[in-house]
């Protein structure tokens, strides 16, 4: 490829590397999913004990 080509790509992809993958996206986000599933279930299990109680 050369380089006109090149530039081509890198303008059209939004300045993003070719070579990088896009797998670590889910990774980054998994931890924040975790973190919301968990204070789910926090929530539901305080908004259970509050109407048992």
């Amino acid at each position: 490829m050369n380089r006109l080509e090149q530039a081509a790509r890198v303008s059209m992809s939004g300045f993003q590397d070719p070579d990088a993958s896009a797998a670590p996206l889910p990774h980054a986000w998994h931890p924040l999913l975790r973190f919301a599933a968990v204070a789910l279930v926090a929530a539901i299990v305080l908004i259970v004990a509050s109407q048992l109680g």
